[in-house]
């Protein structure tokens, strides 16, 4: 079985007006093969009210966006209530049980994580980061947001930056979406 790994996603609110998601390009087929290095990961969706981030399998991650994206239509634009609805339905439905993704959301009242085994987690803080340079990218992002005047989008583009420069799963071909 051929495996898509890697990315790293981070999302930064500064405020309701500075809301930033960022994600790196590279597809890393297996251990040691790049399959690609500009693919986009970060989306503006449901009216451009809420930006998404994924982070896992390729296939996987647009079908969760796609059916994140319903969720959030059936749900008047609340992003806690299609978070929730998306979260159970990804670990009920058969079909869905076995996508294997970390997605990001933010609107802007509230930023998420959603994960496949029903987690809906609103973070502590105002930045957060999946994938597997997403440790490099919180540890960048926590210093910056707490040390700098930075905006969201410099945060988010230096975080994942510093993320290129230490994970090998992660390139510097970054793609941001803000709201």
């Amino acid at each position: 079985m051929i495996e898509f790994h890697a990315t790293t996603i981070v999302l930064v609110r500064r405020s309701p007006d500075d809301i930033c998601i960022g994600g790196d390009g590279q597809v890393t087929m297996g251990e040691k093969t790049i399959m690609k290095n500009n693919a986009k990961k970060v989306r503006k969706i449901y009216k451009n009210s809420v930006i998404t981030g994924f982070a896992g399998s390729v296939s996987d991650a647009f079908s969760l966006t796609e059916k994140f994206e319903k969720k959030l239509e059936e749900h008047g634009g609340n992003l806690k209530r299609a978070a929730v609805a998306l979260a159970q339905m990804w670990r009920s439905d058969a079909g869905a049980r076995n996508l294997e993704a970390l997605m990001l959301a933010a609107d802007k009242e509230s930023v998420l994580l959603i994960s496949g085994n029903g987690e809906v987690i609103e973070p502590d803080d105002d930045y957060v980061a999946i994938g597997s340079g997403g440790n490099y990218a919180y540890a960048a992002a926590h210093a910056l947001f707490d040390h700098t005047d930075m905006s969201a989008e410099e945060i988010v583009r230096e975080s994942l930056k510093i993320a290129s420069d230490i994970c090998v799963f992660t390139n510097n071909h970054i793609s941001v979406e803000k709201l």
